[in-house]
């Protein structure tokens, strides 16, 4: 497999100029004209350079974010929803070679990419409806003589944080409330995959963004970038999604500025199948609910809880589907599971593989490293795996199916919540009475009842505990981009 080196990149997916900062409506350049390669990991062979912002290049976009607020925030929120609606049409235009150009990066196959770029679009549909339904309240004082009156304003410049697992979604799920409440921005996304965020920051550009609004700084410098505008006043909102750890550092550094902070971080999900479930729908919503981008998603299914008598079944038909997927390049013909995202995932799918089969689990499929160029992991499935191994206690974020057993729904429950993470959970069951006692009990941000898909535009997405806080998308996700302002109104 050999991939496109940086001088045959093709110019359609990403313009040459478009492979640097986007800073006040001005693609530039970086300090000092740093640059950085992204590679391919199919084969780790590198498909373009672009420029590596800098603290001083960042804290230029924040200035930029700045001195555009006060104009943006009086902009009427019709026309606001109407640039993302444009948005949303472009992007939905050039799926095919936004799907091509996050494949490449990224690794996903160029039809999972295509249902990313459909999903993350819909956040701009979404949320172009809901910037003209910002509202507040008025009332009488209950006590009477006078009048109560709220107003929605904008919170501010905000920094968002992206992931490389999902580059485009993560981003529309966070720059279109931002955009459709009045806020301004700079994104940095992962240096891993940047190209698609460039790709839709010209998007925004022509569908009638003023200058300012958005801006992109590629960086490899991320803790210094986040550090030091977290330290700066004009910032107001802090958007992350990312590992726990680094969201903790975010959390930390929001404090001297008390900045509003989102954060959406790792995850540890139970998919619990229970005696009475449909075994052949499990087995299905399971595929979706593990391979989902390979395994690498927060809301990937991590640890498989299925009652003792159904496990073997459960498994073996498991083992069937996932083992006859077939890995390769991204944009192959054929391919169902493309590489992970670089040489240290596989090494950590692969050590908590192995530390599981010393554990006493048994492996069904996979397992075997594979041999050959670029970053792969084999579809796995084991049976047998104890409750308090690593498989089950850390985010595999690989094509790993670690199934654990349990006898009642009370031990089901239990080996559930026994984790700090608390973002998405899976259960199969044909009683509507448990399935209620389910949606209570489980200490997760989100419930999904015989479905292996939650992720929804018009729903709020979030967790608890370690998982983060704060929700993107639904009714919730622009209430994150929006002060309350209390007005006291004589009675006459």
């Amino acid at each position: 497999m050999t991939g496109p080196d940086s001088s045959s990149f093709p110019d359609r997916l990403l313009p040459v100029e478009h492979r640097n900062l986007f800073i006040g409506g001005r693609w530039r350049g970086a300090e000092g004209d740093a640059r950085f390669e992204v590679h391919d990991p199919a084969d780790g062979s590198v498909l373009t350079d672009l420029a590596d912002g800098s603290v001083a290049d960042a804290m230029e976009a924040l200035g930029a974010a700045a001195d555009a607020q006060a104009s943006w925030g009086r902009t009427p929120p019709r026309e606001r929803g109407e640039i993302l609606r444009r948005a949303f049409e472009l992007v939905a235009e050039r799926a095919d070679d936004l799907a091509l150009l996050m494949s490449l990066e990224m690794g996903k196959t160029v039809a999972e990419a295509r249902g990313e770029v459909a999903y993350g679009n819909e956040f701009f549909r979404w949320f172009s409806e809901e910037a003209v339904r910002i509202h507040g309240r008025y009332m009488a004082n209950p006590a009477g003589g006078s009048r109560l009156l709220t107003l929605k304003k904008p919170v501010g410049p905000c920094l968002f944080v992206t992931p490389w697992n999902f580059p485009l979604a993560m981003g529309t799920r966070k720059i279109g409330p931002a955009i459709a409440a009045g806020c301004t921005m700079v994104v940095k996304p992962a240096s891993q995959t940047p190209l698609t965020m460039l790709a839709l920051a010209a998007i925004l550009a022509e569908a009638g963004l003023p200058d300012g609004v958005l801006n992109v700084v590629p960086s490899t410098h991320a803790g210094d970038i986040s550090e030091t505008l977290q330290a700066d006043p004009r910032l107001r909102k802090v958007s992350f999604t990312g590992s726990t750890g680094v969201g903790k550092v975010m959390v930390r550094q929001s404090a001297e500025q008390l900045q509003r902070v989102s954060m959406e971080l790792g995850g540890n999900a139970p998919f619990l199948v229970f005696e009475d479930a449909d075994l052949d729908a499990a087995v299905d919503g399971a595929l979706v609910a593990k391979m989902r981008n390979m395994g690498e998603a927060c809301t990937a299914a991590n640890r498989f809880l299925v009652h003792s008598s159904v496990a073997e079944e459960f498994g073996r038909r498991l083992a069937e589907r996932m083992g006859a997927l077939t890995l390769g390049r991204g944009q192959d013909e054929g391919t169902d599971v493309g590489p992970l995202i670089d040489e240290k995932a596989v090494a950590s799918v692969g050590r908590l593989v192995s530390d599981a089969v010393a554990d006493g689990a048994r492996i069904v499929v996979g397992g075997e490293p594979h041999d050959g160029p670029g970053y792969f992991y084999p579809p796995t499935v084991l049976l047998d795996v104890p409750q308090d191994s690593a498989l089950n206690a850390e985010e595999i974020f690989g094509p790993v199916a670690p199934i654990t057993t349990f006898e009642t729904e009370e031990e089901a429950v239990a080996k559930a919540n026994d984790t700090e993470y608390g973002l998405s959970s899976y259960a199969y069951t044909r009683d509507l009475a448990r399935t209620i006692r389910l949606a209570e009990s489980l200490d997760f941000g989100m419930v999904g009842i015989n479905t292996g898909l939650i992720s929804n535009p018009a729903a709020p997405f979030g967790g608890v505990k370690a998982s983060g806080f704060g929700r993107e998308g639904g009714f919730e996700g622009i209430e994150e981009y929006l002060e309350t302002t209390y007005v006291a109104l004589p009675a006459g």
